[in-house]
C-alpha cells in the first residue's frame, strides 16, 4: 500500500497539467468563470458535497469522513493579478494584463491534490473537511463575501480550524515549509495621505514649503508604509501646495492596523500631514 507521499507522487503529473492551464488562462477579481470550471471538472470524480458561489465564482467542497469527528477547513485563492507576462515559459500568460504572479494558480492545484489524497483516505478520515476555493483574494474581499454565502457552515458544524498555505519563488530553499507561532501573513488595508505644504515660485523654492519633499522623505523612509509616489507638477515653474501619494499598509493583528505616526517627516519640510 502506498504511503501519503507516494500518493502525492502518483498525482503530481495531473496537477502540474491543472498547474500550467490555469496559469495560461488566468482570471482576475471576483468573476472567475474558466477557473470555476476547471476546478469543478478536477473535483468531478470526487465524493464530495459541492456548491458553487452567487455573488462570485467561488467553489465549496464537502468531504464527509467514514468516523465522526469536527470540521477543518482548507482554502486556496484562485485570482491572478493585472500584470503583463513576460517570463516566456511555455505555459505563460495568454491574457493581455493577467498573469499568476502571486501563485494562486499553485494555490488552487494544491487544494485539488489536498481532496484527492484525502477523498482515497476517507474511511479513516474522522470529521468533515471543507475546500475552499476563493476568488477575489486580490484586494476583492472574496473571503468575505464567501463567509456571506456561508462557506463556514458548508459542513454543518463550523470548522474548529482552517489551513492554508501560501507559496514563495525565493527566500527559503526548494521543498522548504516556513511557520511561525502568532500572526504568518499580513493583511493589506488602502491607506489615504494628503501632504499639504504651502506653493511658491520656482525661482524661490525656499520660501515655499514642498510636499513633494516631505513624501519623498515618506517614501524612502523604513516605515511600514508603501508609498507609490504619482505627483505630478502642473508646471515646472510651480511649487506645489498638496500631493496625495496612495498608499498601502501591511497590518498583522487581526484587531486591525496600529494608527500611523508619520508626521515627523513633513514636519521637518515644513508640510502638514492628513491620513485616512
Amino acid at each position: 500500500m502506498m504511503n501519503v507521499t507516494e500518493k502525492a507522487d502518483s498525482i503530481g503529473g495531473d496537477l502540474a497539467e491543472l498547474r500550467h492551464a490555469l496559469h495560461r488562462e488566468p482570471e482576475v477579481g471576483l468573476d472567475l468563470p474558466g477557473t470555476q470550471q476547471r476546478v469543478l471538472g478536477a473535483l468531478s470524480d470526487l465524493p464530495l458535497e459541492i456548491t458553487t458561489g452567487s455573488t462570485l465564482t467561488s467553489v465549496t467542497g464537502v468531504l464527509r469522513g467514514g468516523r465522526p469527528g469536527p470540521a477543518v477547513l482548507l482554502r486556496g485563492d484562485m485570482d491572478a493579478l493585472q500584470i503583463e507576462e513576460k517570463t516566456g515559459v511555455p505555459y505563460r500568460s495568454r491574457t493581455d494584463d493577467a498573469m499568476h504572479a502571486c501563485g494562486h494558480d499553485l494555490h488552487t492545484a494544491m487544494l485539488v491534490g489536498a481532496a484527492h489524497l484525502l477523498a482515497q483516505a476517507r474511511d479513516e478520515l474522522a470529521g468533515s473537511v471543507v475546500f475552499m476555493f476563493q476568488p477575489g483574494e486580490e484586494a476583492c474581499d472574496g473571503a468575505g463575501h464567501m463567509i456571506a454565502e456561508g462557506v463556514l457552515d458548508a459542513a454543518g458544524a463550523r470548522p474548529v480550524a482552517a489551513y492554508a498555505l501560501h507559496v514563495m519563488s525565493s527566500g527559503w530553499p526548494h521543498g522548504t515549509f516556513a511557520t511561525r507561532p502568532g500572526p504568518m501573513l499580513a493583511a493589506s488595508d488602502a491607506l489615504g495621505v494628503t501632504v499639504r505644504g504651502a506653493g511658491g515660485h520656482g525661482a524661490a523654492p525656499h520660501l515655499a514649503r514642498d510636499p513633494v519633499m516631505a513624501a519623498c522623505e515618506m517614501a524612502l523612509a523604513p516605515v511600514t508604509v508603501t508609498l507609490a509616489m504619482s505627483a505630478s507638477r502642473a508646471s515646472t515653474r510651480i511649487v506645489s501646495t498638496s500631493v496625495k501619494p496612495p498608499a498601502t499598509r501591511w497590518p498583522t493583528s487581526p484587531t486591525g492596523p496600529a494608527p500611523v505616526n508619520a508626521d515627523s517627516f513633513p514636519a521637518a519640510c515644513g508640510a502638514e500631514l492628513d491620513c485616512w
